[in-house]
């Protein structure tokens, strides 16, 4: 396809803009060839017309798709030009804030200003191993790749690193060093890389400057050599200096400051070792105020000088030497302030007893005098005289500086050589690996000498890489077997050659320096001369004739030749240097000897900077003359056989690159210009190794990938077997134009643009298949809900018009029903209201007819009642102003009492604030309530009195009255007969009258008895309820307080529960961590072991060194090595720790008293090789005397006899022996010591003591061996003298002969009982199995009918369930059915085992058995064997014995004990054929028996050897998991059972009464049980290594690379450094690989036994590796971020998690290990727009730290156009809303991290007395007791 045809509506091009340099637009239509416009349209919303280039007709460069920016490698992009790599380094930079990024084989680095996470020892870890395609780019990656090259190739490598001052470079290289002194492993050595590390601060302070552009700028160059031995770790190093720029030591621009040293010497000038020196503030001295910037922010000089100081002092360099140092850099500073004062034009002096140069004159060892006079003249010799002349006060000034500058020059060359020196090794150099660390191209406003030479330096760096590029580029194409043509690229050899060859630059600046009235004008001239017009790379300024301008690679540069003259000849006075030679101060002198050599191009330049290079080991010898020829040499043709020599170094290792890019000027964090970006760019050939790419086949992929991508423009039928040719059939139709791509063997290669073009097509493809999937998906929507709508619209109407019929009905109905509910109800309102009528109107005349008869009552009655309403308002009123006065007497009373009681009140609350007082109160108030209630009964009772007496006045007055209406109706009677007598009638009246006013009397006294006794009621009822209501006021006080009480006591609990929650958590963390350290600790510790044992080997094999001569033992050895040995190689070990710290000044010594105890040890293996060599041979005696026991009996015995008593003797003369030292010991104490020596608590004491102790202990085994072997000696003389009686008797052969029937009888007699028992025994033992056979038939048809019922339960629920449901109970139901029978299968199996077992233990006793019989018959028939007939014992058999669960073995057998079950034991078959922790079970029967001998020595020996003999099996096969996880396993088992069966009640709980039994009675060994926990510890620790080990490789494939969901991840197109396919090979890792291995692990640890939560601990701490590595690589690796990646995560962590639930490890923490993971995986697939998501992500992401969260939001990359980048607002708001968590600000996760193992205690119920030994392990030496 033609790439006009590209130029599309919409496609996206740069086009050149002045501030951006490039800007992105878009095509508004097509391009037809023949337009001279483009229109198009800018991202700011402008349209434009842009016009192409009339003559070139050039179009502008394309855009990469939006899929492809962000690359790590910009190789990987379609289309390579400028703009396209501009724009990818600022999207990676600004928006993905990564600082690296791949041009090929170049690493280009922008500096960020700012400190980043991402140089830790994590991220070393990280990239260490890995593939540099496979990891982000990084400058680890690079020192990897060239760390992996060097171990691979055997070839030596470089790493160049080049930019401007202030990009970076320095520090690259530094991190590049401590990459490989991390990675090397020499750590544990002599710590090589410390040194290498520790060189950076001395170099930096004396060769590094602040300038305008860096704060830290290195002012000189410099080539490090790393060296490496065999096995590739760092043995040592070199460094090689270039171009010093010593004018900064006597001048320096506005804003810049002279080398960081001066001003450290100043900041620390108030030291009291710095006194003499005489120095003060920077400001007082000329060689620092320059600048008039002294100070660098953030920087503290004074701390820096202590940094330098230190890294003196651990690269060797003395503390006189470093005085030494700070006195010549303190001279040179006095020196810069001594001034000259004119005498006349030509002469000059120095004023008399100056100051500065007394103090130079003082510091320097020189003489004053003389040094005043050679600063004023210098000495000019000519053929025949020589004469002294007077200089000028400039020329004096300017031999100053220039003094100062050779000075400290020399001073940078020693320093250099004693670095050197001090990194240098004693050991062979096997390889190496240069980090070049230069200056890059550099232009100036005025450029001179310094920019010529760097130039020029980078000018051969350039050639290098170009051609090192294209050698690169042409291997690839012959590797793949393409055919390729010369690639045209810019070749700069000419531009060398200007400088370098016969006649060039160099060469005519040299002539000149030698002419003698030479000058720069001269020099331009012939330069004009030779140059102008002839060679096209050199030019004349216009407006200048001391000018020369050279077209270099970068750019073209003017140079001023003022100046190079002076700088190119390194004028130094001869005499002035005569007088420093001459110095007192030793060390001066030093600096100057190389002038006398010619070695190599040291020399200094007068003003610019200064070329060092190597000093080789050995001088080289020259022809006598020769020296001070070379001495002449000018600077510039030492630099170029400098530059000769690096080139031919770098040439011959393979380079690797870093550009270093310096993003912008002001040192702003992340921010890009990118006019500076592109300038360097430019500068340093990133752009010209793109431009070579572009030039050839740009983008390559392998088949497979390119298959994967593509798939989707084949059809079915274009897809074949042999990917291979599918590709080629494909490009073949999809590409017309053959030239555009190549097919090599593995890959195919494409022409810049075609793999955008591929990527268009895919695109329209997935577009125009997306819009079909949208348009069906549509129409069937639309469809469906038109279907939908139909269907509703119908039965809307149905029930519509129902309801409309209905409605029709109802309202037919109502009318009729309505019509007769009118006509009834309109009768019953006329009825109704003819009926209210006439009952109104008789209510009326009712009413009214009453209320005219009250009216004249009412009048009547108002007549009467107005004169007794006269008499009682009258009453009234004189009782009302009574009443007032009493109730404003009783209100007074009340106020008064009221103010009391308040007063009463306020003390009785402040009294009441204590819950004692509120008791009290309560107490005192309840018997007041009880005392008012007692009153109030009281007033009760007093009230019913006066009722019941009110009551009789009551019945009295009715009497009374009764009585008086008798008499009125007597009277009334009477009335007629009172009429008659009138008279009477007056007096009735009047006692009438009388007894009316009595009745009113009466009634008025009752009525005030009422009054009185409802006010007596009242009040009293007024008092209950007053005192009801403050009961219920303390009631509700009491309860209030009782509440608050209550409530106070749950908060304190509460508060107290969760402040014992948090303790409790805080105890266990605290717990965890100090396991943790402890754990480390032990890891430390057996590191130093195993270091410990290499040592000694090491040493072991030195010392077996045969050696002529007599050997002779060291006399210092005491023979007593009590005092200097140890008991076992545990106190041993337990030392080396205490020898590793101390200082490396004490390392001879160390060395060597570890030299002598190895030593020791080799001569005490010797003897204890002696003593078993006298063993043996005492065995072999032994077995001799056995053999010839049967002809010399007789005398054997009487032998032993003596043996026995010479042995008895010597024991009783060994007994007074030591009796005798035990007084000698005593006397020399009471007698020699001193009373503070042989005081009770002094140590000599304790220590004479403990050997008394000992010594007596000894004693009293010596005695009681004494006294067995007398007994014996008793019994063996009287069997002796039986036998003896027995042959001296008389009796005949025949007796003898019936004696002997007679003994066969019983014995057959007595072997018939025993066979009778035995066959009794038999059947009753038959008879108990038919019975146990019985009752498990009975219960297997019991357990049928159960499984039965089971089933047709199961069978009832299934039919009930849907079928998917009944599906997979049915199936889960066969899982458990067939996993029940497995396990029923697997018991059967063992107990079969088990069976199989005994019998062939019985077939080997009844074997035994048999053999013993024969023997017997044997013996019988030996005529020999008649004399002692009668003491042979008898053969006969025995009952089975009750074993008591331990194992007897002698003390010699326990150096075959250990080898046999431990040293040399195969794990395999022991977990396969044996009960599991079958070892440690033995071991603990062996110790059992030691016990229960009371035999101390016997356990401790047993313990130690066996403890040292896992150690040694773990060393030799530690990298074994079977290995390692079995003794474990036995480890933890032996552990167990010291503490089952301890005889602690803790652990003796869990035992049954026959384990109780067998516990240890003697000894407690709770610290060996300590020793055992820490060796389990170091094995666990071990085992978790070797299966990270095993699991690492497998992780990353089986994780992150692997598809394990085929088609969802897309493959994206990659650069030259290929990343690791994700397509599975047959050599790559899946996840079903990581799967099958965690099965082997698990199954191998449950065949081993162990331990089901030490099992969970290590599922753990596999699960946490493999979530840690796949995080950590996830955040390293851009490619991985995506959406498709994060399904797979997912689905990866969920087939582990299925894993987990298969082996019932749910609960053993390992999932919350993957939690980080499974939140990445998330992250990956969540939406990230809005500010919902930000919440969400926040919310959701607790296991992340925030810089993982921000990293995996920089680093997500769609892999698909349908995906888009997360945008910077997006990840500020994140970063906003996670401020506030405090979290770890580290990235990785620790990989190594080990969590901290327990070891529960778990009983086994297993009988000790039921143990066999199987004799597969050899230990028929040993019994069961």
């Amino acid at each position: 396809m033609a790439a006009s045809e590209l130029y599309t509506k919409f496609a996206r091009v740069w086009i050149p803009d002045p501030e951006e340099v490039w800007k992105s637009a878009e095509l508004l239509k097509d391009y037809k060839p023949g337009d001279k416009v483009l229109l198009l349209h800018l991202e700011e919303g402008k349209d434009l017309e842009y016009r192409l280039d009339p003559k070139t007709k050039e179009l502008p460069h394309l855009r990469n798709p939006d899929i492809l920016v962000g690359e790590n490698d910009l190789t990987a992009l379609s289309y390579l030009h400028e703009p396209a790599v501009l724009h990818n380094l600022r999207v990676r930079f600004i928006d993905s804030k990564l600082i690296y990024t791949y041009c090929g084989i170049v690493l280009v680095a922008i500096n960020p200003y700012e400190q980043l996470p991402i140089y830790g020892e994590d991220i070393i870890n990280a990239y260490s191993g890995q593939n540099m395609g496979d990891m982000d780019p990084h400058i680890f990656a690079v020192a990897e790749e060239a760390y992996k090259q060097m171990a691979r190739d055997e070839r030596n490598q470089s790493i160049i690193v080049s930019g401007e001052s202030g990009a970076g470079k320095t520090v690259s290289a530094k991190y590049a060093m401590r990459y490989f002194a991390t990675v090397s492993g020499s750590a544990s050595e002599a710590n090589v890389e410390e040194k290498v590390l520790a060189s950076n601060p001395i170099m930096e302070s004396i060769g590094n400057a602040k300038t305008t552009r860096n704060d830290n700028s290195s002012r000189f160059g410099k080539y490090i050599e790393i060296g490496f031995d065999k096995r590739y770790r760092i043995i040592g190093a070199n460094m090689r200096t270039y171009l010093l720029e010593k004018s900064r030591v006597v001048f320096q621009a506005e804003e810049e400051r002279n080398y960081h040293i001066f001003y450290q010497l100043c900041a620390s000038a108030k030291l009291p070792e710095f006194k003499m020196l005489r120095l003060g503030n920077a400001d007082n001295f000329h060689y620092t105020k320059q600048g008039g910037s002294p100070v660098i922010e953030g920087v503290d000089d004074t701390k820096e000088m202590a940094h330098t100081r230190q890294a003196c002092t651990l690269l060797g360099i003395s503390e006189s030497y470093q005085m030494g140092i700070f006195r010549i850099l303190a001279g040179i500073l006095h020196l810069g302030n001594v001034a000259f004062t004119s005498r006349d034009s030509d002469s000059c002096t120095i004023p008399p007893k100056h100051e500065p140069l007394s103090i130079f004159s003082d510091l320097m060892g020189v003489d004053y005098e003389e040094m005043c006079h050679w600063l004023c003249h210098r000495k000019l010799a000519t053929a025949t005289e020589t004469y002294i002349k007077p200089i000028s006060k400039l020329q004096a000034t300017n031999a100053r500086d220039a003094l100062a500058k050779h000075i400290y020059a020399k001073l940078f060359n020693w320093i250099v050589d004693h670095v050197n020196q001090a990194l240098h090794s004693a050991v062979k150099q096997h390889s190496f690996i240069g980090v070049l660390d230069i200056y890059g191209f550099e232009t100036f406003e005025i450029n001179s000498f310094e920019q010529f030479c760097i130039n020029y330096a980078n000018e051969k760096l350039q050639q290098q890489f170009n051609m090192h590029v294209f050698k690169l580029e042409q291997e690839e194409y012959m590797k793949e077997q393409i055919p390729w043509t010369l690639i045209d690229f810019y070749d700069n050899q000419p531009c060398i050659n200007l400088i370098e060859s016969k006649l060039g630059i160099l060469d005519l600046l040299d002539e000149e320096c030698k002419m003698p009235k030479g000058t720069d004008d001269t020099w331009a001239q012939k330069l004009y001369n030779t140059h102008l017009n002839k060679c096209a790379l050199f030019e004349k300024p216009r407006l200048s004739n001391k000018a020369f301008i050279i077209q270099h690679f970068a750019d073209k540069v003017e140079y001023q030749c003022e100046g190079f003259l002076e700088k190119n000849k390194d004028t130094v006075f001869e005499e002035q240097i005569k007088v420093l030679k001459s110095s007192k101060f030793k060390m001066l002198p030093e600096l100057f000897q190389d002038d006398e050599k010619a070695i190599s191009p040291t020399s200094a330049t007068s003003s610019g900077r200064m070329p060092l290079s190597r000093t080789p080991a050995k001088p080289t010898k020259g022809r006598p003359g020769q020296t001070a020829k070379e001495h002449k040499k000018t600077v510039g043709h030492q630099f170029r056989n400098s530059l000769h020599l690096l080139m031919e170094t770098l040439n011959a290792t393979t380079p690797h690159y870093v550009r270093c890019i310096k993003p912008n000027d002001f040192k702003f964090p992340f921010t890009f210009d990118e006019k500076r970006a592109v300038q360097q760019l430019r500068a340093c050939g990133v752009l010209e190794t793109i431009r070579i790419s572009a030039a050839g086949f740009p983008s390559r992929w392998t088949y497979q990938e390119f298959f994967s991508r593509y798939r989707v423009l084949m059809k079915q039928k274009d897809v074949l077997s042999d990917r291979k040719q599918t590709c080629k059939n494909v490009l073949e139709k999809l590409i017309l134009d053959k030239d555009k791509y190549q097919f090599g063997k593995t890959k195919i290669f494409f022409r810049a643009g075609q793999v955008a073009y591929l990527e268009k097509l895919r695109a329209d493809k997935l577009r125009a298949a997306c819009i079909r999937i949208q348009k069906t998906i549509r129409g069937w929507l639309l469809r469906k809900k038109y279907l939908r709508m139909r269907k509703a619209a119908i039965t809307v109407q149905r029930y519509v018009r129902g309801y409309q019929a209905r409605c029709y009905a109802k309202f037919l109905r109502r009318t009729k029903a309505a019509t007769i509910i009118q006509k009834y109800w309109r009768m019953y309102i006329v009825r109704r209201k003819y009926k209210i009528r006439r009952t109104a109107t008789i209510v009326l005349q009712s009413y009214l007819r009453g209320y005219l008869a009250r009216n004249r009552y009412r009048k009547m009655l108002r007549e009467h009642k107005a004169v007794i309403i006269q008499k009682w308002v009258r009453g009234w009123l004189a009782r009302t102003r009574y009443k007032r006065s009493m109730h404003a007497i009783i209100y007074l009373q009340c106020c008064f009492r009221r103010m009391m009681a308040k007063r009463e009140l306020k003390k009785l609350k402040i009294e009441a604030r204590s819950v004692e007082r509120y008791k009290k109160l309560h107490i005192g108030m309840e018997n007041k309530i009880m005392q008012l209630q007692r009153k109030v009964d009281e007033q009760n009772k007093d009230y019913k009195c006066l009722m019941e007496k009110l009551t009789t006045l009551e019945g009295i007055y009715n009497s009374e009255t009764e009585k008086l209406r008798s008499d009125l109706e007597r009277l009334q009677l009477s009335e007629e007969e009172a009429k008659v007598a009138t008279g009477r009638v007056l007096s009735l009246q009047e006692e009438i009258a009388k007894l009316r006013k009595d009745l009113e009397q009466t009634q008025s006294e009752k009525k005030s008895i009422e009054e009185r006794a409802d006010k007596y009621k009242q009040e009293t009822e007024q008092l209950v309820s007053n005192l009801k209501e403050e009961n219920t006021l303390l009631k509700q006080e009491k309860e209030a307080l009782n509440h608050l009480i209550v409530e106070q006591a749950k908060e304190m609990t509460e508060t107290m529960e969760k402040k014992l929650v948090e303790e409790t958590k805080q105890l266990e963390l605290d717990l965890n961590d100090e396991r943790l350290r402890y754990q480390n600790l032990l890891n430390e510790f057996s590191r130093l072991e195993e270091r410990y044992d290499d040592l000694k080997e090491e040493m072991t094999l030195m010392v077996n060194v045969p050696k002529p001569g007599h050997k002779r033992t060291d006399s210092t050895h005491s023979s007593n090595e009590s005092e200097y040995t140890f008991s076992s190689e545990i106190a041993e070990t337990e030392d080396m720790p205490l020898r590793t710290e101390e200082p490396s000044e004490k390392k001879v010594p160390l060395d060597m008293s570890l030299f002598l105890k190895l030593q020791k040890r080799v001569t005490e293996l010797e003897q204890e090789k002696q003593v078993m060599q006298d063993e043996l041979d005492r065995k072999e005696e032994q077995v001799l005397r056995s053999k010839a026991k049967e002809e010399e009996r007789p005398q054997i015995r009487g032998a032993e006899l003596e043996y026995e008593s010479l042995k008895r003797q010597e024991l009783e003369s060994e007994n007074k022996k030591l009796k005798n030292e035990l007084n000698e010991l005593r006397k020399a104490l009471s007698e020699k010591s001193a009373p503070e020596v042989t005081a009770p608590g002094a140590p000599a004491y304790r220590v004479l003591m403990e050997q008394l102790t000992s010594v007596s202990e000894e004693l009293d085994v010596r005695k009681e061996e004494v006294l067995i072997l007398r007994s014996q000696l008793v019994s063996q003389k009287e069997a002796i003298q039986h036998k003896n009686t027995m042959t001296d008797s008389t009796i005949l052969l025949e007796d003898v002969q019936k004696m002997k029937d007679k003994g066969e009888i019983a014995q057959a007699y007595i072997g018939l009982k025993e066979t009778n028992r035995l066959l009794e025994s038999q059947l009753q033992s038959q008879k108990r199995s038919h019975e146990n056979e019985a009752e498990a038939l009975r219960g297997e048809i019991q357990s049928l009918k159960e499984e039965n019922n089971r089933q047709q339960q199961l069978l009832a629920q299934n039919l009930q369930l849907p079928p998917e449901a009944r599906i997979e109970a049915s199936l889960q139901h066969e899982i458990t059915r067939l996993t029940n029978e497995n396990l029923d299968l697997m018991e059967q199996l063992e107990k079969q085992d088990k069976t199989v077992r005994k019998l062939k233990k019985q077939l080997k006793v009844f074997a035994k058995k048999i053999g013993e019989l024969e023997v017997g018959q044997m013996e019988n028939i030996s005529p020999g064997q008649i004399i002692d007939e009668p003491i042979r014992p008898v053969n006969i058999p025995r009952k089975e014995k009750d074993f008591q669960g331990m194992l007897e073995y002698k003390k010699e057998d326990e150096q075959k004990l250990v080898k046999n079950l431990i040293l040399e034991l195969k794990p395999r078959g022991v977990a396969v054929n044996l009960i599991p922790g079958l070892p440690a079970y033995i071991l603990f029967m062996c110790v059992r028996h030691a016990d229960y001998l009371n035999d101390d020595q016997k356990v401790r020996s047993l313990l130690t050897s066996t403890i040292n003999s896992i150690k040694k099996v773990l060393k030799k096969r530690g990298d074994d998991f079977e290995t390692v996880s079995f003794w474990l396993s036995n480890t933890c088992r032996f552990l167990h059972c010291l503490k089952q069966y301890s005889g602690e009640e803790g652990f003796m709980k869990h035992n049954t009464s026959r384990q109780n039994e067998h516990c240890l009675t003697n000894f407690d060994l709770a610290e060996y049980r300590q020793v055992l926990s820490d060796l389990a510890i170091q094995i666990y620790q071990q085992l978790v290594r070797v299966l990270e080990n095993i699991l690492q490789p497998m992780i990353v494939s089986g994780m992150l690379e692997h598809e394990t969901i085929q088609g969802v991840s897309g493959v994206k197109p990659t650069g030259l450094r290929k990343r690791t396919s994700s397509i599975a090979d047959e050599g790559t890792y899946t996840l079903d690989s990581i799967l099958r291995q965690l099965n082997s692990f698990h199954s191998v640890m449950c065949q081993h036994g162990m331990d089901p939560e030490l099992i969970k601990q290590v599922v753990k701490q596999m699960f946490y590796i493999v979530g840690a590595i796949t995080l950590n690589n996830l955040l390293l690796r851009k490619d991985m971020c995506s959406w498709s990646k994060g399904m797979q995560i997912r689905y990866n962590v969920s087939q582990l998690e299925e894993w987990l639930r298969d082996k019932n490890l749910m609960n053993s923490g390992a999932k919350e290990t993957l939690e980080p993971l499974i939140q990445a995986a998330q992250l990956l697939q969540v939406k990230k727009k809005t500010d919902d998501d930000a919440e969400a992500i926040c919310s959701m992401c607790s296991a992340l730290t925030t810089a993982q969260i921000v990293k995996v939001l920089n680093l997500y990359t769609p892999v698909n156009e349908f995906e888009e980048r997360v945008s910077v607002s997006f990840i500020r708001t994140i970063q906003m809303r996670l401020r506030d968590r405090k979290d770890s600000p580290q990235l990785l996760m620790d990989a190594k991290h080990i969590f901290p193992v327990t070891f529960p205690f778990n009983p086994s119920s297993l009988a000790l007395e039921t143990i066999q030994i199987p004799a597969s392990l050899g230990l028929g030496f040993i019994s069961r007791v």
